[in-house]
């Protein structure tokens, strides 16, 4: 487990956090960064929906929100938070298992705490690509976070 990493299931969500954990770590030793702070919130569609009111003012679900707070792009310190709602219904868009929507969720975070951005068609591109290539790298892992909800 890592010390600085917690993940956070809440309203009838489950996941396995031990293969998120072991997950995140293989990640940080590929890409050379370090966690000053991580936590992991798995939530439903109406409480993303609340943070993004609150903290972003924008009034709708989304996949997932990532905050920054130290804007260090090699020690995290920042929070994720990924709608499992949002990430069912991508999921069944895209064709793919929850468990591997909610892997690239994971990842997507972790790319824009790292210094990527997506808000250019080129930046998207380019944050894309490197998702994808990091998703493919660990698909195999993505059965074991096992997240699902009621």
């Amino acid at each position: 487990m890592l010390r600085n990493v917690s993940v956070n299931c809440t309203n009838g969500i489950s996941c396995n956090k031990a293969e998120i954990h072991s997950f995140l770590l293989a990640l940080k030793k590929e890409m050379g960064f370090s966690i000053e702070y991580l936590p992991i919130n798995l939530v439903d569609s109406e409480t993303i929906h609340k943070v993004n009111v609150e903290y972003l003012d924008h009034d709708y679900s989304t996949d997932i929100i990532t905050f920054n707070y130290s804007g260090n792009n090699s020690n995290l310190d920042g929070e994720i938070f990924i709608s499992v709602n949002d990430a069912y219904e991508n999921s069944q868009k895209f064709g793919v298992s929850l468990h591997e929507e909610i892997l690239r969720l994971i990842i997507h975070g972790i790319l824009h705490l790292l210094g990527h951005d997506d808000k250019t068609d080129i930046e998207r591109k380019k944050q894309k690509k490197i998702e994808d290539s990091l998703v493919t790298r660990y698909s195999n892992l993505a059965n074991n976070i096992n997240t699902r909800y009621d």
